[in-house]
């Protein structure tokens, strides 16, 4: 990787400066700055917006691959990036060009005069300029936080709403109960528009159908009116229309399943084919949520080649729950001794995160990355102790790597947070396809 400027920098830069809080939920802002942009909103191809606490990604990139394999252009807001901003902006299959989005950045800047604008705000707006300028056949659209006071939600009328799994994360922004987390994360369901939802607990259920049928939308619940499912080496998928048997994801986990389940049933009231479904799940890519990982430096450290590494961006007690149903399906097929590099900030719930892997025998090292809230690693494995885990620290994901050797194949997850996972993909463009 290379340390050299690029174009989108410096305005990065200064749109970082122009307001105090990281986060900030309101709506105002956003729409000031988009009305002096000639509200790029009203300009964009039909939206799938997807809201949620996990599967967010994971159900986008089963949703680009389906709607690309349908022949259809598509562009894509995620967030938070991995190793390059340019991550956030997918125009027609293609990674935002540099000189391109440093132009939609200044116009943001200009347009904003200088007032209190959040860096997601500006980015979003700059994100939303492009896409409303390239043409495309449909634009899958992710919030950044919440939804009802997220930046994404001023689109008045999307295609189809999507909410994946709701649960415990950012608390002391969407709140400390399931139920006011789910009205934050519901406020995306627009009058008269379709919505599709995950399984979802009781409380976050009950606000979801509320919101449905306050709005006049047609809902769909997964594990009501659709399901998906694994049947010997097939995922299986069924609605009131329909029974199909289908490729397995290509994205792993059992949890894919369920994300995967979400996408199809989107793309059959989008009115794709099911050959498209069957090549999309086949063809889905999406790094650092556990990927693994077959070269670069930490792999290299790997002294048995029969020893597996496992990247994952997963950061909250939910996601720490699928990771320990995959750790559990690999070790019942094929037992290794378990090795957890962890990271996490200091934001995050260590002690539930840690909870979820209860049982298991396994040694955890606690790494440090680079964000400013990177948790203490000393903290962390105080943490993990807690929970009656063998915890130690290291310097890094490379030393950590190298401090887990055995004289046996092992099985290696660095796990806790999306920048702990951009900074082991950034040491090698090898193991992050975009």
């Amino acid at each position: 990787m290379t340390d050299r400027l690029l174009p989108f920098d410096a305005p990065l830069e200064r749109l970082k400066a122009l307001h105090p809080k990281r986060i900030d939920l309101t709506l105002e802002r956003m729409l000031r700055v988009c009305k002096a942009l000639g509200n790029p909103q009203g300009k964009l191809p039909p939206v799938i917006h997807v809201a949620g606490t996990n599967g967010k990604g994971s159900t986008i990139a089963f949703l680009r691959a389906m709607a690309e394999a349908e022949g259809l252009s598509v562009h894509v807001y995620t967030s938070p990036h991995l190793v390059r901003f340019a991550e956030r902006i997918r125009l027609n299959g293609t990674l935002i060009d540099n000189d391109y989005l440093a132009g939609v950045l200044n116009r943001v800047e200009i347009a904003n005069d200088g007032q209190p604008l959040t860096f997601f705000e500006a980015t979003t707006a700059a994100a939303f300029i492009a896409f409303s300028e390239r043409p495309a056949d449909l634009l899958l659209l992710e919030t950044g936080l919440g939804g009802i006071l997220d930046a994404t939600n001023i689109i008045a009328a999307p295609a189809l709403s999507l909410i994946t799994p709701i649960d415990y994360d950012h608390q002391a922004f969407l709140g400390n109960d399931l139920t006011t987390i789910a009205k934050q994360k519901a406020g995306i369901i627009k009058p008269a528009c379709p919505v599709i939802s995950a399984r979802q607990a009781e409380e976050a259920q009950i606000v979801i159908e509320r919101a449905a049928l306050k709005a006049h939308s047609p809902l769909s619940v997964m594990g009501q009116g659709f399901d998906a499912y694994r049947e010997a080496d097939r995922l299986v998928f069924q609605d009131d229309d329909a029974l199909l048997d289908l490729s397995l994801p290509r994205l792993s986990g059992a949890h894919q399943i369920d994300n995967a389940g979400l996408a199809i049933k989107a793309a059959r009231l989008m009115g794709w084919s099911d050959e498209a479904i069957d090549k999309g799940l086949q063809s889905a890519t999406w790094p650092g949520r556990l990927q693994a990982l077959k070269a670069g430096p930490l792999y290299a450290a790997l002294t048995d080649k029969a020893s597996e590494l496992w990247l994952d961006g997963g950061h909250n007690p939910h996601a720490a729950k699928a990771l320990r149903a995959h750790l559990d399906i690999l070790g019942s097929k094929d037992p290794k001794p378990l090795k957890l590099i962890c990271g996490l900030l200091n934001n995050k719930d260590a002690d539930e995160f840690f909870a979820a892997f209860d049982g298991l025998s396994l040694e955890v090292v606690c790494v440090g990355f680079s964000s400013d809230a990177a948790t203490d690693p000393e903290v962390l494995a105080a943490a993990a102790q807690s929970k009656g885990l063998t915890a130690t620290t290291t310097i890094s994901p490379l030393e950590a790597v190298k401090a887990v050797q055995t004289d046996a194949p092992v099985r290696v997850l660095i796990c806790g947070s999306l920048y702990l996972a951009g900074d082991v993909l950034a040491l090698s463009e090898e193991t992050w396809p975009i």
